[in-house]
């Protein structure tokens, strides 16, 4: 008789674990809350517009090729997969601006600009992260965890050194390049985990290696095709999807989780769970109090975002590429301080512009434009005294401002708009604390130290998913599935 599996959500990370443990001989189902897949990785379609309302970056595509493979398919049978060149355009206060591309007599030309000696530095620099990305993705983000030793040994103790995971992102950009506008052109990158430069590990230097080296993709009609993909895989391979069927607890008992109970009433049995919800709110709201909520309500948590989709009528701007940050280089260490430390938005905000239809003119009608903006921003703090609706307007208007001395006035073209921000993420996405990207990635919790991917007292209940281990992004995520179905396939068996 087939092993059952339910999944409780059907983000990025449950919809890969339900595919990789059909495939593997389980009957599963998934419940979602909503009514569509996705969970933060979601779409927002209106008037023609289209918006990628989470990650817009496709990443280590080797991590997606694994996955599909996996499945049996080809990420080529299911995605048009298109690489953006330049990656971004990194645009400075003096009104300068960066494109940073594989190109390298480009980039050589530019960098040499800004800074005499600066593309060696840049070759160093990757050179540096490629190092980290090996190290970082065999010894300790590719694999299980389950003892301590596994983590804490002779061997792996040198290569946290080895993997920069003792130093800070911004320490080591600053080794490289002196110029102010380059040590944030090539550090700001930790903020795509939610994470502040000043104290994101230099481990992290991989993702500019990943970036310029692997490349930047964008899947035809968007990042959430994606989602669609990965979904219609699951459900080829026998899994079903409950939508709009929200989980109100998972049952357990005599040690093991026994299913889950459903909003509607039922509960369903199983012979194992896996939780792809986040997992402070799995642990404060699906399970019973042991006390490892208010553990999880101790540790550091990732930035929040204030998001703006923006329709514009005419024709789309050729001052934004399809990538855009708008960093605040001249106060770049204080704009850190104000999220992290003050748990609010800086004086001077750094935002991300997506403008897609550079790629993909699908994303927007004929003669108009679809811009998706994220302001970084502090998470729900009460002791902060956080005003959102004057946050949200301040932030508005910075990205207007900013926008306008470009040439292009948003005002005056605009067609449709929509936006949210942290308190949207906790109501509607039950991210704890609103924060954007889950638990934070800190040196004391990564590797043995992260939330692990089992329960330690529930032996057949799991976790996926970013504020488990490895953690959080897209190919995070989707290595997240992997290492949590091998860790069930080992420990509960296949259902061959």
């Amino acid at each position: 008789m087939m092993p059952q599996a339910i999944v409780v959500g059907a983000g990025l990370g449950g919809l890969a674990t339900a595919a990789r443990l059909a495939r593997a001989g389980y009957r599963v189902t998934v419940f979602e809350k909503d009514k569509v897949p996705g969970g933060r990785c979601g779409r927002l379609e209106a008037d023609g517009y289209r918006f990628d309302t989470g990650a817009t970056l496709y990443l280590m595509p080797y991590v997606f090729e694994e996955l599909f493979s996996y499945l049996g398919t080809a990420v080529s049978e299911h995605l048009q997969l298109h690489r953006v060149q330049p990656t971004y355009r990194i645009h400075f206060q003096d009104q300068s601006h960066l494109d940073l591309t594989p190109d390298l007599v480009a980039l050589r030309d530019q960098l040499e600009a800004f800074e005499p000696g600066a593309f060696a530095s840049a070759l160093q620099f990757l050179a540096t992260g490629a190092r980290y990305h090996a190290v970082a993705l065999q010894r300790f983000v590719g694999r299980n965890f389950r003892r301590w030793y596994e983590f804490f040994n002779p061997v792996n103790l040198p290569l946290l050194f080895r993997a920069g995971a003792t130093r800070s992102h911004l320490r080591l950009v600053s080794r490289h390049f002196r110029d102010p506008r380059l040590r944030a052109a090539f550090s700001f990158q930790s903020m795509y985990l939610g994470l502040s430069p000043l104290e994101a590990m230099a481990t992290y230097a991989l993702l500019q290696y990943s970036e310029l080296c692997e490349g930047v993709w964008f899947p035809r009609g968007g990042i959430y095709e994606v989602i669609l993909a990965i979904s219609s895989i699951a459900q080829s391979l026998g899994v079903r999807i409950e939508f709009e069927t929200p989980v109100t607890a998972i049952a357990v008992a005599d040690g093991r989780a026994d299913g889950c109970v459903l909003a509607d009433g039922r509960t369903v049995r199983a012979d194992v769970v896996v939780a792809n919800a986040d997992l402070p709110y799995v642990y404060g709201r699906l399970l019973p109090d042991d006390g490892e909520a208010a553990r999880l309500a101790r540790k550091r948590y990732t930035s929040s975002a204030l998001v703006f989709c923006w329709g514009l009528r005419g024709k789309p701007s050729a001052a934004l590429l399809h990538h855009n940050v708008f960093v605040a280089d001249q106060e770049y260490r204080a704009s850190f301080d104000r999220i992290f430390r003050d748990h609010t938005l800086p004086d001077r905000p750094s935002f991300y512009v997506c403008a897609p239809s550079r790629t993909d003119p699908g994303m927007a009608p004929d003669d108009g434009d679809a811009l998706m903006v994220l302001v970084p921003v502090g998470c729900l703090n009460e002791a902060a005294g956080q005003d959102w609706p004057a946050l949200h307007n301040r932030a508005r208007c910075a990205v207007l401002e900013k926008l306008y001395a470009l040439g292009l006035d948003v005002a005056s073209a605009l067609d449709f708009e929509a936006s949210w921000g942290p308190r949207e993420y906790q109501s509607d996405l039950n991210l704890t604390r609103g924060s954007a990207f889950g638990l934070s990635h800190n040196l004391r919790q990564v590797g043995y130290l992260r939330p692990h991917n089992r329960h330690r007292r529930y032996r057949n209940l799991y976790f996926v998913g970013a504020s488990t281990h490895p953690g959080t992004g897209l190919p995070l995520v989707l290595l997240s599935a992997r290492l949590v179905c091998e860790r069930i396939l080992t420990e509960q068996g296949n259902g061959r």
